[in-house]
């Protein structure tokens, strides 16, 4: 039986990512005092923020970077679950969508190429199952390989999930632009020439009897009203007490 996450969605979803785990890719590139550190892996973001200054103390420790390394780790590692989780609760459409996810790495002495097709509508999908599997049908013993590949369909998975969260939101404000021109009815516009030709009336006799008398006329003072109210295709003037 199909799970209703696997199944084709026409509706807007809520945003997470399209795999079976809700994991986040994170890269770092961090530079201290002549040091450089780079690393990429993923991160569940329903972990407690305890855990990214835990790693940070254990990566700075295990690889002997200087102590500068700590905050710009922590740092880092919490600004991109931030931007993350901005995107939490709110609707994105996948649809029927089929996306292209292309490799281009080059992890040590191992060249990776390949192109091949992402159901977005699985959300029973597993990057690091796929990975391991196409490591092992190529034969490639090399450890550093398997979650290179993972993280670079998590990566490009991410980006189109953020992408129908943009779609979604598009498709909202089209919606209201359409509701609100819907409003504006054969029988509307035919009310709204008809009172504009009737103020356009009275403006042109003012001018005219100002014209013949000669006399200037205040018509702030002449139309002290509070509002206007339409009524059957009239205008009718309600003055302010």
């Amino acid at each position: 039986m199909k799970s209703p996450a696997s199944a084709s969605w026409k509706a807007p979803l809520k945003f997470r990512m399209p795999t079976a785990e809700n994991l986040i890719p994170i890269r770092l590139d961090i530079e201290v005092d002549g040091q450089r550190y780079k690393d990429a892996f993923t991160w569940n973001p329903y972990d407690p923020d305890s855990e990214v200054v835990m790693f940070a103390k254990r990566t700075v420790k295990d690889l002997k970077l200087s102590p500068g390394f700590l905050p710009q780790i922590v740092q880092s590692i919490q600004s991109q679950l931030a931007t993350f989780r901005s995107y939490e609760g709110q609707d994105m459409y996948v649809g029927d969508k089929i996306i292209p996810i292309k490799l281009d790495l080059q992890v040590n002495h191992i060249v990776i190429r390949d192109q091949f097709l992402w159901d977005l509508n699985n959300f029973d999908s597993d990057p690091e199952e796929f990975a391991r599997t196409l490591c092992k049908d190529l034969g490639i013993e090399d450890p550093e390989v398997e979650p290179a590949i993972a993280f670079a369909i998590r990566e490009q998975l991410y980006e189109i999930a953020i992408q129908n969260v943009t779609t979604a939101r598009e498709n909202r404000i089209s919606k209201k632009g359409r509701r609100a021109a819907e409003h504006f009815t054969p029988r509307f516009l035919c009310c709204f020439l008809l009172i504009w030709s009737e103020i356009g009336g009275i403006f042109f006799l003012i001018r005219m009897a100002c014209k013949a008398s000669g006399a200037a006329l205040d018509l702030m003072k002449l139309f002290s009203f509070g509002s206007s109210v339409v009524r059957e295709g009239k205008l009718v003037l309600r003055e302010s007490i």
